[in-house]
């Protein structure tokens, strides 16, 4: 299993990092290590003291895919969740400006909470799905999937050209606008519509 994972997928997001608009996806990965699920704390890192959190909708592949056709792509995905993609903000400052991988600020250990998945059937519409992230009870982040600027068959489409996707692979689909740090302390908690998700308590 990997975690593909997609940045700057939503405009106004893209705007407050102050990164360009991308006219293709942004692609980045994340290892098997890096997943945090079943509501397990997550423990601020000692290399870092700029963690930031970012809420985004999650897709799990199901079939093994290269080169997917857009009118195919629909069959590859089976379930959807809600997951957090946390991020070192300084390191990723760092080698930014030394253009380098992003990879150190985005793809330490437990730094992909992810939800239980549901069935994408219990879906009306994947394409407009509205989710939410509270920090400490207060709402900081609201998306809607009808905002992303690659939606998920797009982004299937696109990746398969590069990568084989295989069953079990997760596509963390890029966050809105609202991001900010994290501190110990804070509890976090993921909705989908009115439903909790997941939460996670920073320690």
């Amino acid at each position: 299993m990997k975690i593909i994972a997609i940045g700057r997928n939503y405009i106004d997001h893209a705007k407050e990092l102050n990164n360009p608009v991308p006219e293709s996806p942004v692609i980045f990965m994340k290892p098997d290590t890096a997943v945090l699920k079943d509501n397990k704390d997550f423990y601020y890192p000692e290399f870092s003291s700029d963690v930031h959190y970012e809420c985004e909708v999650v897709f799990r592949i199901c079939n093994e895919g290269k080169h997917v056709s857009k009118k195919f792509a629909h069959k590859y995905y089976d379930a959807i969740g809600l997951g957090i993609d946390f991020t070192a903000r300084d390191i990723q400052a760092k080698h930014k400006e030394k253009g380098l991988p992003w990879e150190l600020a985005k793809a330490f250990d437990h730094s992909a909470v992810i939800s239980p998945l549901i069935t994408k059937e219990e879906f009306e519409n994947i394409n407009e799905i509205k989710f939410s992230l509270r920090k400490n009870g207060e709402i900081v982040q609201e998306g809607n999937t009808k905002d992303m600027i690659f939606d998920i068959d797009s982004l299937i489409v696109y990746i398969s050209k590069f990568i084989t996707l295989r069953k079990g692979d997760l596509i963390y689909t890029g966050t809105p606008v609202g991001v900010g740090p994290i501190a110990i302390g804070d509890k976090f908690e993921g909705y989908i519509g009115d439903t909790l998700m997941f939460t996670t308590q920073i320690k």
